[in-house]
């Protein structure tokens, strides 16, 4: 394990997206902030409790994921992108780093501007809803896995990608209808047949409600459940992206 290597890559990683913080970490947070108050506010007055508690509150997990997800993803799948499409990609693969100090370096990174911006989301909703926390092992835990999950998949679709078009395939026609359609401002239980049963399909319905849980301490389905299907996801996706690390597969000129 060359430690050395895999700390380097992570902190320039980090050091990547710090430089730009105002497009990497203000400007999710922004868009991120006002669908809470545009959803919260414009839907609070008619929709006054979601399973027992206020709309403004119930939106907040959602919307804590949602940035947390989305940027996780972001980060991992436009730097290892831009390293494949600039060729300095061939740098990292001659020095002595495998594909898992690669793997450490790129997920970390993106986990920790997913993290920033999921915990800064949650910072701005505490103004308006105040701070709530019922099972911070829980909370701890979605978050952790969830950043990790995003993370892989960006390493994923930044293999797969061979132009710039195909690395907003993801995020535009997979994540963001999944996200929409994952309870972020409704519950999934008070959708019409068959809609409600079809939900159930969406394993971001699961991830959302997992973190509710924790932090809300109210959920439509076991936190369990949400837990094992990102376990389960996350194992898959890093399997096979040290397989494609391991190859150099669309990687290697």
């Amino acid at each position: 394990m060359n430690t050395l290597g895999m700390k380097t890559l992570l902190v320039k990683e980090v050091r990547r997206f710090m430089r730009v913080p105002g497009q990497t970490v203000l400007s999710p947070l922004i868009s991120t902030s006002l669908y809470f108050l545009v959803f919260g506010y414009s839907l609070s007055g008619r929709v006054h409790q979601v399973e027992g508690v206020s709309y403004l509150e119930f939106i907040v997990p959602g919307l804590v994921f949602l940035g947390l997800a989305n940027n996780a993803f972001l980060n991992s799948s436009s730097s290892l992108f831009i390293n494949k499409m600039q060729g300095t990609i061939v740098d990292l693969l001659v020095v002595p780093l495998g594909p898992l100090e690669l793997m450490a370096g790129f997920i970390g990174g993106a986990m920790v501007r997913g993290l920033m911006v999921g915990l800064l989301t949650w910072g701005v909703a505490t103004l308006f809803t105040g701070f709530r926390l019922e099972h911070a092992p829980v909370t701890l835990l979605f978050l952790l896995l969830s950043s990790y999950t995003f993370s892989v998949l960006g390493i994923l679709a930044a293999v797969w990608a061979e132009k710039f078009e195909q690395i907003n395939f993801f995020p535009t026609f997979v994540m963001l209808p999944l996200t929409f359609l994952g309870g972020i401002f409704y519950s999934v239980r008070e959708l019409p047949s068959p809609w409600n049963h079809i939900s159930l399909f969406n394993p971001m319905v699961y991830m959302v409600e997992g973190l509710r849980y924790g932090m809300l301490g109210r959920s439509g389905f076991p936190p369990l459940l949400g837990s094992s299907i990102l376990v389960a996801l996350a194992l898959v996706a890093t399997i096979v992206a040290w397989a494609a690390l391991r190859s150099g597969y669309k990687l290697k000129a």
